[in-house]
Parts: structure tokens; sequence; C-alpha cells
């Protein structure tokens, strides 16, 4: 149990050791920068013709904007995660990093097609008004987390390969929103538990009249459990779409 207590003082079920370049990593939210970076792979993949170096750019600046800059600045307004980075790195992470993925989408507008711009802007936009929690939070809400991390993505990924819209693409952009819901819906009570909660009371009493005490730990379980075998899962998605293009 002591173990499992250590486990849950961290701020996420990923969360390396505070301190250092383990900040770096724990910034990055590894697990969840892979979940959305496989919308964006798994959008590309439904398109007609999948073209690699477009995918790769898509990937390279998602990871920019959403990877890096939009979690340097969700740490940079109430520390959620607790790292040691100073205030000036995270804005310079969150400057530099949203400024290479607009360039990155500068040259996808001057190359592919000047439609992409539309994305570029609403790109440029999103990742700023969600962790800055702008306009008194108005797009900091779980609605706008399906959409701007989930069907915006994969919708990309698609757009940029096909330079159409289709049913196909609508379709899995629209998957991957109900997705992030999903995220959301088990990762909103797994960080209230880690986070926020002091002391957790009550026993579950089964049918044959055993009695289980309730803990963090029990509780946190299968909602981190689920989050962790889900973005496996997606990653391996994404993965097998792409290799069909081979």
């Amino acid at each position: 149990m002591a173990g499992q207590l250590a486990e849950l003082d961290r701020p996420a079920f990923y969360a390396l050791r505070r301190g250092g370049w383990r900040d770096l990593v724990t910034l990055l939210h590894p697990p969840y920068t892979a979940w959305h970076l496989s919308y964006v792979a798994i959008g590309a993949a439904v398109a007609p013709v999948l073209h690699t170096d477009r995918l790769v750019a898509a990937l390279g600046a998602f990871f920019l904007a959403v990877g890096v800059s939009a979690h340097a600045l969700d740490e940079l307004r109430g520390r959620p995660l607790g790292t040691d980075l100073r205030r000036g790195t995270l804005i310079a992470l969150a400057t530099t990093s949203l400024a290479g993925a607009v360039a990155i989408g500068v040259v996808g507008v001057i190359t592919v097609s000047p439609w992409l711009a539309v994305l570029v802007g609403a790109g440029a936009f999103l990742v700023p008004a969600y962790n800055l929690e702008l306009a008194g939070g108005r797009f900091h809400s779980d609605a706008w987390f399906a959409l701007a991390w989930g069907g915006f993505p994969a919708f990309t990924g698609y757009f940029a390969n096909s330079l159409t819209v289709r049913p196909a693409g609508v379709l899995v952009a629209a998957a991957c929103c109900v997705l992030s819901v999903a995220q959301r819906r088990l990762s909103t009570p797994a960080r209230e538990l880690r986070r926020r909660a002091i002391e957790v009371t009550g026993t579950e009493r089964l049918v044959d009249g055993t009695e289980i005490e309730l803990t963090k730990e029990r509780l946190s379980a299968p909602l981190e459990g689920a989050l962790s075998v889900m973005w496996v899962g997606l990653v391996l998605l994404a993965v097998g779409l792409v290799a069909m293009h081979s």
C-alpha cells in the first residue's frame, strides 16, 4: 500500500519524479500527447491518398502546438503538475512552440493549399483560448476540449491530405470528438483524486456480505487503468491505418 500511496502523490499517473529534465518530460503529458497525435494520423489515413510529407508536417505542428505549447500554458496557469520549471521557461516554450507550429502551417498554406490558413488560424487561437481560459473560461469546457483536441486534429489530418470535405473525414472527426469526451470523463475524476482529494472514506458491501474499504487508490485504479490502455490502443490503431497506405 505504501508504494501505491507514493504513486498517487504524483500529479498524474505518468508524471516523473519532480525536478530537472524529468519536469520537461512530465510537461509533455506523453500518453495524452501521443493520444491526440494519433487523431491526426487517423484522419490522414482516412483520406483517399495519404501524403507522407503532409502527415509528418501535421504531426510536427500538433506536437509543438498541443504537446508543448498548450501544456506549457496549462502549467503556467495554476501549476497543476507542480513542476520546478520557471515562469520564463514556460512562456518561452509556449510561444516558440506555437510559433513553430504556425510556421509549419504557413509553409503548408503556400505549398499545399491556401485553405489550410483557416485551420492554422483556428489552431493558433484554440491553444491560448483553451489553456489560458480566455473569455472567462468560455472555451475551457468539455465540449471545447472534444472539438479542439479530438475533432480538430483528426479533421486537419484528413483535410491536409484530401483537400476536400467528405463524409468520411467528418465522421472520423466526430468519432475522435466522442473519444475525447470519454477521455475527459475518465481523466477529470482521476485528476481530482490525485490533486485535490485529501481523504476518501466509505465501504463497498457486496451481495455476499464482503466489505471493501474505499480508498483513493481503489477509485483511481479503474480510471487510470482505462486511460493507460486507451492511449496505447489509439496509437496502434493510427499506426495500423497509416501502414495500410504503404
